[in-house]
C-alpha cells in the first residue's frame, strides 16, 4: 500500500538508481503517472517527458478500457470486447481520444521539444497497470523511436499485464507489490489517489 503517487514514485526510484545520471530519460503517462515519474526523474536526475495514451472505454462503463490510442492514432483493443461493439461508434470514439490526446500533448508539453529516446534507455512510468492497454501502446510508440532499452517501471500491475508488456518487448517490467497481490483496481493500492488536474501535469513538467 502506497501513501500516494509520489510515495509510489520515490519508492520506484530506489529500485532504479543503477540509471542515475545515466543516458536515460523518463517518460510518464499524464495525468497520475506524471506524479509518480516526476519523482523517479528528480530522484535519477533525468529528463521528464510524457507518453500521452487515451482510454476508449466501453459504451456502457466508460471507465472499462476497450482500447487505447495515442496522438498519432496508434490503437490498441482488447479483440474480445471490441468485437461485439459498434464498429461505427468505436471508429468514432477512437478518433475523439485521439484528438484529445493531440491536445493533451500541446497543452503539457507547451513549447517544450519532446526528449529524444534514440539510443537512450527509456524509463516509463505509470501510477499503476490494470487493463495494460494504455501502457502496452506507450510502450510500442517508444519502441518506434529506436531507444537501447526500454525499462516500464510502475507500483502495481496485474500478473496479466506484466506478462503482457513483457511480450511487447519491455527489456525490464519493474513492478513493487506481487502482481498476483492485485486487488483489481490500481487506485486500492493507494490510502491517498485523487484525480490529477492539467495544471498540476504541467507544473511538474516545467519544474525539472
Amino acid at each position: 500500500m502506497f501513501k500516494d503517487r509520489s510515495d509510489a514514485g520515490k519508492q520506484l526510484a530506489g529500485k532504479l538508481m543503477q540509471y542515475s545520471a545515466k543516458d536515460a530519460v523518463v517518460l510518464a503517462l499524464p495525468r497520475g503517472g506524471v506524479v509518480t515519474g516526476y519523482e523517479v526523474a528528480k530522484a535519477l536526475k533525468l529528463p521528464l517527458d510524457i507518453v500521452v495514451v487515451r482510454k476508449v472505454g466501453h459504451p456502457n462503463n466508460p471507465e472499462y478500457a476497450v482500447c487505447a490510442v495515442n496522438e498519432k492514432g496508434m490503437r490498441l483493443c482488447n479483440e474480445g470486447e471490441a468485437a461485439v461493439i459498434d464498429m461505427a461508434w468505436l471508429t468514432e470514439e477512437t478518433l475523439r481520444q485521439k484528438q484529445e490526446a493531440q491536445r493533451r500533448v500541446e497543452l503539457y508539453r507547451g513549447n517544450r521539444k519532446q526528449a529524444g529516446v534514440r539510443g537512450k534507455t527509456a524509463i516509463i512510468v505509470d501510477d499503476g497497470v490494470a487493463t495494460g492497454l494504455s501502457i502496452r501502446v506507450a510502450t510500442r510508440a517508444t519502441k518506434a523511436q529506436k531507444p537501447g532499452r526500454i525499462v516500464i517501471a510502475v507500483p502495481v500491475a496485474s500478473s496479466e499485464a506484466v506478462r503482457e508488456l513483457r511480450a511487447e518487448g519491455a527489456d525490464e517490467v519493474i513492478v513493487l507489490e506481487p502482481p498476483e497481490e492485485f486487488l483489481g483496481a490500481v487506485g486500492a493500492h493507494y490510502l491517498r489517489f485523487p484525480q490529477v488536474e492539467d495544471d498540476e501535469v504541467i507544473k511538474l513538467l516545467g519544474s525539472l
